[in-house]
């Protein structure tokens, strides 16, 4: 699909000779949103998950807190924030990349209204959930995340297009929320407790995984239309390194003794895989050939076994 100036289209993809690329790697994320991505979190059962909250120890209660309410406000912040992208991608006339993003921003407000749920029902609503958000994360979700989206309502050059998608699908998505499911593995699964949570969180990382997949897509496509840009995503990345470390370290900082026998170098170390497997993808992507690339090589390494 092609827009003049004043928005009007001149010609819609749906209609033209060509028609819709239904083996373009977004086209295939897309179909595969339509079949994995439907699920409630109005059906996930957390009966059993209330009991298992009431019979942990204060620290413990406190930890989850803390992943509770990073994540939950973490996922509306991606859900508000995508919006910008959505709107250079349709006017860019990637209309299979606009298809997949509608499934993507479903997703997002599907994810909060899951962990918004077992907060309310398993925790309780008389929490003051702001309490959790540290410095560093305050810095990146309240400000860093929605200026960097938002700049896009006036800049959609590739570097533009390429720090929006550095910072929200490959360092939030691809290294901040992984390391969250892994702390989620760490606390719940090895003590098989709270399997409500857990199914849905392992319902949001499978929809995640998608979502890094369709980032590696973008950045890929950018770098093979101007090569510079991979040196704009690799300092993007680089830049936003430090909060990472900052949000470990202050959510640890409040324990004497870490809940669950889960320990901060362990996390660190996770944390910095991730971001080192990011930062592999990107700099593997320029030896490739972008057109013969197919959507499970996007989604190579997207997924953090939980």
């Amino acid at each position: 699909m092609e827009a003049t100036m004043n928005g009007a289209h001149t010609e819609f993809c749906s209609t033209t000779r060509g028609g819709m690329n239904h083996e373009s790697p977004p086209m295939k994320l897309y179909k595969k949103a339509l079949k994995l991505g439907i699920w409630d979190p109005g059906d996930i059962d957390l009966s059993r998950d209330k009991a298992d909250w009431d019979a942990l120890g204060a620290d413990e209660q406190d930890y989850l807190k803390v992943l509770l309410s990073q994540f939950c406000a973490g996922e509306e912040a991606v859900t508000l924030d995508l919006l910008p992208l959505i709107k250079v991608v349709a006017e860019g006339g990637h209309y299979e990349e606009e298809l997949y993003l509608t499934t993507f921003l479903f997703e997002e407000g599907k994810h909060s209204v899951l962990f918004r749920r077992v907060m309310d029902e398993v925790v309780g609503n008389d929490v003051d959930w702001t309490q959790y958000h540290t410095p560093a994360y305050s810095k990146l979700f309240y400000e860093d995340l929605p200026a960097t989206m938002n700049r896009l309502l006036t800049d959609s050059s590739r570097e533009a297009q390429a720090i929006a998608s550095a910072t929200y699908n490959m360092f939030v998505e691809g290294v901040l929320a992984e390391t969250g499911y892994y702390s989620f593995y760490q606390s719940l699964d090895r003590t098989k407790i709270m399997p409500g949570l857990r199914e849905g969180v392992r319902l949001i990382q499978r929809d995640e995984s998608r979502h890094i997949g369709y980032g590696v897509y973008l950045l890929s496509r950018l770098a093979n239309e101007d090569p510079a840009v991979y040196d704009v995503i690799a300092a993007r990345m680089n830049e936003l390194l430090p909060c990472v470390q900052g949000m470990i370290g202050e959510t640890y900082a409040r324990y004497e003794e870490m809940p669950f026998g889960i320990t901060m170098e362990d996390t660190m170390e996770f944390a910095m895989s991730r971001f080192q497997s990011r930062m592999r993808r990107i700099e593997r992507a320029k030896s490739e050939v972008f057109a013969d690339q197919d959507v499970e090589s996007f989604e190579a390494e997207a997924v953090v076994p939980l």
